[in-house]
């Protein structure tokens, strides 16, 4: 598995523990999760931990765009796999500082939908971050994928 898949996946541990448990965690045992399952890959922990801290602080603005993308569903019907890999996906797509493009964030989506989510998560994590894509430039003006 590639690094940066290996952080996601990290990362997809943290936000699921986060919007389950209404007890706050520790700074520092969220890092030393993240130092641990990566295997005290410093860049790689760091990485995951940027993604983390901008999905929860981006989270109401990540909430919007999922409602808006995804026809007929409420984000607390979603399973809690399928939310949070939406919002990690979300927040890749339309806050991260450095941008990955449209078809490299879904398939990390999609992957990460596969190994932790139900038979459908793929196709429904698909189908709501291409939508979420698809307005990213309205978004990010001046740093839109390009992609029709």
């Amino acid at each position: 598995m590639a690094r940066r898949s290996r952080a996601r996946e990290v990362v997809l541990q943290l936000l699921f523990q986060w919007d389950q448990n209404p007890t706050k965690v520790p700074r520092k045992a969220i890092q030393q999760f993240a130092r641990d399952r990566l295997l005290g890959d410093a860049e790689m922990s760091t990485y995951a931990l940027a993604l983390y801290d901008g999905v929860t602080t981006r989270k109401d603005g990540i909430d919007e765009a999922l409602k808006n993308a995804a026809d007929n569903w409420r984000l607390t019907r979603m399973t809690p796999v399928d939310r949070n890999v939406l919002r990690l996906g979300a927040y890749e797509l339309l806050f991260d500082a450095t941008p990955q493009p449209l078809e490299v964030v879904i398939n990390e989506a999609i992957e990460l939908a596969k190994r932790f989510g139900s038979e459908d998560s793929p196709k429904f994590v698909n189908g709501v971050l291409d939508r979420v894509g698809k307005g990213r430039g309205d978004r990010k003006a001046g740093t839109g994928s390009g992609a029709s």
